[in-house]
C-alpha cells in the first residue's frame, strides 16, 4: 500500500515587479505623446502665405471624388489663368496655350475674390449665370490644391509654356 504525502501549498505574496511598472510608465508617456503629437497637428494653420502663390497659370493634374475615386490628367488642352489685384479679387480665365507664350482665349471668365475665413482661404467666384465657393487647402510655388463644396479636391501644378526656338 503507497501513502501519499500531502504538500502543503504557499502563497507567496506578489512582490512588486519593477519591470512591469517601467513597462507601464512607457507605454503612459508614449500615449502623451501622442496625444500632444494629434493636438498640436490639429491647431488652425494660417493661409495668409498661400496668397502669393495663387496669381499664373495652372494646368489640372488631378480630380479626387468625395468617395476616394481619382481622375488623372496626363495631358489639358486647357489652362487656367488666375489674376488678382492688392485688394485680393481678380478673374479666373481659361485659355488655350499655343506656342512661345501665346495663349488662345474668349472673352469669357468668372469674377472672384480671396477671402480669409475661419483659418480658410476661400475663392468666391461669379459669373453672370452662378456663383460658387472653394477652399485652398494648399499654395505654393509648384502646386495649387483645392476642394469645392461638393467636397471634390483639385490638384493643379504651375503650367510650363511650350518655347520653341524659331529662328532657323
Amino acid at each position: 500500500m503507497k501513502t501519499y504525502k500531502k504538500h502543503n501549498t504557499i502563497k507567496r505574496q506578489a512582490k512588486p515587479n519593477l519591470f512591469g511598472h517601467l513597462s507601464l510608465l512607457k507605454h503612459l508617456y508614449f500615449a502623451m505623446l501622442m496625444v500632444l503629437m494629434v493636438s498640436c497637428s490639429n491647431q488652425p494653420k494660417n493661409p495668409e502665405p498661400f496668397i502669393k502663390h495663387i496669381e499664373g497659370y495652372w494646368e489640372i493634374t488631378e480630380v479626387i471624388f468625395p468617395n476616394g475615386e481619382k481622375k488623372i490628367y496626363k495631358y489639358n488642352d486647357t489652362v487656367d489663368y488666375i489674376s488678382l489685384n492688392d485688394s485680393l479679387q481678380g478673374f479666373r480665365k481659361k485659355l488655350k496655350p499655343g506656342i512661345n507664350d501665346t495663349y488662345f482665349t474668349s472673352e469669357d471668365a468668372e469674377a472672384l475674390v480671396l477671402k480669409i475665413e475661419n483659418d480658410s482661404l476661400n475663392v468666391y467666384y461669379s459669373t453672370a449665370y452662378n456663383s460658387w465657393k472653394e477652399t485652398i487647402l494648399e499654395a505654393n510655388p509648384e502646386q495649387l490644391r483645392v476642394i469645392n463644396e461638393n467636397k471634390v479636391v483639385y490638384l493643379y501644378k504651375r503650367y510650363t509654356p511650350i518655347n520653341l526656338d524659331l529662328s532657323e
